[in-house]
């Protein structure tokens, strides 16, 4: 059996950006994707300037190539490739691809309009694809946050009851964690399988910050 206790070390940046800030989020107001949630993409940036370093030098991409494609009623559709690459110490990963586009001609009630933000956007676009990859904004793109709540739990077991007592265990948990792994290991272990089970299936993100957080406290004694 897995040993829950101990953070996965492959998920560590993933959960730092899966959640972007609700200043970070806008609703979509009108077309196909009304309803949906937009990010800013300035925020996707500065989350890989947090985890990665600046651009360029722990994170870089390159545009692959640009192109049109026609669409329909005289429309035309541009697209643009990127590759993403991300350092891990000295070396440079592979490239992550993104495809994106937008239109470069739209049909409009007065006529065709031209689009001179179509190929900005297309980057931009092909990045937000490519940096979902890493976990950027992946609780979006998930379905699991919208910027008012969060929908881990299916509608019907949405937002159950703490079990009475939760708090204050919670409180002595987080409190134990910075004893080092260890410790939390065995409170865990003494603790009641309801407990566990409410705070993993409600609030993941804090058990897997409570593990980061111990695992701290025994690297910085090493």
């Amino acid at each position: 059996m897995a040993d829950t206790t101990q953070p996965n070390p492959n998920m560590a940046r993933w959960n730092a950006m899966a959640r972007p800030p609700v200043s970070a989020l806008k609703e979509i107001k009108g077309g196909r994707l009304a309803g949906m949630t937009d990010v800013n993409p300035q925020w996707r940036y500065q989350v890989m300037t947090e985890q990665f370093g600046m651009c360029g030098v722990g994170w870089k991409y390159d545009i692959d190539k640009l192109w049109t494609e026609a669409g329909a009623d005289g429309e035309v559709l541009g697209f643009a490739q990127v590759s993403l690459q991300v350092k891990q110490g000295e070396s440079w990963s592979e490239p992550i691809i993104g495809v994106g586009g937008n239109h470069l001609v739209t049909k409009e009630k007065n006529g065709l309009r031209n689009n001179d933000e179509c190929w900005k956007m297309a980057i931009t676009d092909a990045l937000s694809v490519a940096l979902k990859m890493l976990g950027v904004a992946a609780d979006i793109y998930a379905g699991r946050w919208d910027g008012s709540k969060f929908k881990d739990a299916p509608a019907e077991t949405a937002d159950p009851k703490a079990p009475e007592g939760f708090d204050d265990w919670l409180i002595d948990l987080e409190a134990t964690a910075e004893n080092g792994t260890d410790a939390l290991k065995a409170a865990w272990s003494k603790s009641q399988p309801y407990m566990r089970k409410y705070l993993t299936d409600t609030q993941n993100a804090k058990w897997e910050a409570l593990k980061q957080k111990a695992a701290k406290v025994k690297t910085e004694a090493a």
